[in-house]
């Protein structure tokens, strides 16, 4: 027993010891690389990306405030693919743009060749262009809250959940009941007013009636080519054709460079961090879907890992909470 307590503390003692050179290596080839990688030229227009579903868009923020602040950036192009997302983070990515336009005196265009939709494009109206690809998806105007009644499932399962609260809402959206109809009112009307902000903030910035946006504003999506034509984009275009018309939007002629922000790579050093915080909860998350997935696969009850694997199974992970989405939970 001794020499095997033994050798798990030596073990302990070579991981700690691996992961303090790694960090070490880690620090010294960040310096290394923000030197590798800085603006240079007097003329320069950033290239940011924003890729997937729109959870609380930090990083994203995070580059736009810093590099945008910079005198060397003339202008900003921010390429695009995403369905949409959370909205709260939607209208503070939709506001940061607006600041860059009015306060900065920078002009910014978007650009998608993917999807640019729902909270992505609440996100992309504070441009002052939107250049899309003509077999782009584009549009999804509208709000959406998503909920599961699990009730029969729970019986099935022998499982009974029940919640002791401080008001009748608190627990409103529980997937262990159904719904009452003062709480789908309460719900709803929530969504109509974000629903109403989004109409409002596309009729303003797309300059477009309030009756035409009305008439779109039912969630559909729309092609590039139909988006441009109805007035929710500006031009046909690639990303190529955004950097010009950005060039253009600023007046910098044919002199210019275009600075694309390094992607952050991620290690298992990052897990300590706070940058990384989403990709770990999410493996995080993730793992406990494989624990109670490979429980179920050996036959052994997996207590509270069941509840991960059945949310997991069921894409429900963001159901019941509730969250309001644009256009709501995409995989």
């Amino acid at each position: 027993m001794a020499q095997k307590n033994g050798f798990f503390k030596k073990l302990i003692i070579i991981i700690l010891v691996f992961i303090g050179i790694g960090a070490l290596l880690k620090a010294g080839s960040g310096m290394l690389g923000e030197q590798e990688k800085t603006l240079s030229a007097k003329n320069t227009i950033l290239h940011l990306e924003m890729n997937g579903v729109i959870l609380n868009g930090k990083r994203f923020l995070k580059n736009l405030k810093k590099y945008s602040e910079d005198n060397r950036v003339k202008a900003v192009v921010i390429n695009i693919n995403s369905p949409g997302g959370s909205v709260g983070p939607s209208q503070e990515i939709y506001h940061e743009i607006k600041k860059v336009r009015d306060e900065l005196k920078k002009p910014v265009v978007c650009v998608t060749t993917g999807v640019m939709a729902s909270g992505a494009y609440y996100s992309a109206v504070a441009c002052d262009k939107i250049v899309v690809a003509p077999g782009a998806l584009v549009g999804s105007i509208g709000v959406i809250m998503e909920f599961a009644n699990l009730e029969k499932l729970y019986d099935w399962a022998k499982v009974s959940r029940y919640s002791i609260t401080s008001g009748k809402f608190k627990d409103s959206g529980a997937e262990y009941r159904p719904m009452r109809e003062d709480e789908k009112n309460l719900f709803q009307n929530m969504i109509n007013e974000v629903y109403a902000q989004f109409k409002g903030t596309v009729a303003k910035e797309r300059k477009l009636k309030d009756d035409v946006v009305s008439e779109y504003a039912d969630g559909r999506v729309f092609t590039g080519a139909t988006a441009v034509k109805v007035g929710f984009a500006d031009q046909e275009g690639f990303f190529d054709d955004a950097v010009s018309l950005a060039a253009e939007l600023a007046k910098l002629g044919k002199d210019y460079d275009v600075f694309e922000v390094p992607k952050k790579k991620m290690s298992i050093f990052d897990f300590g961090g706070r940058e990384g915080e989403d990709d770990l909860n999410s493996l995080v998350e993730f793992a406990d879907v494989l624990k109670g997935k490979a429980a179920i696969a050996a036959g052994i009850t997996p207590g509270v890992n069941m509840e991960s694997a059945v949310k997991y199974l069921l894409r429900s992970q963001y159901l019941n909470q509730p969250l309001y989405m644009m256009p709501g939970y995409w995989e």
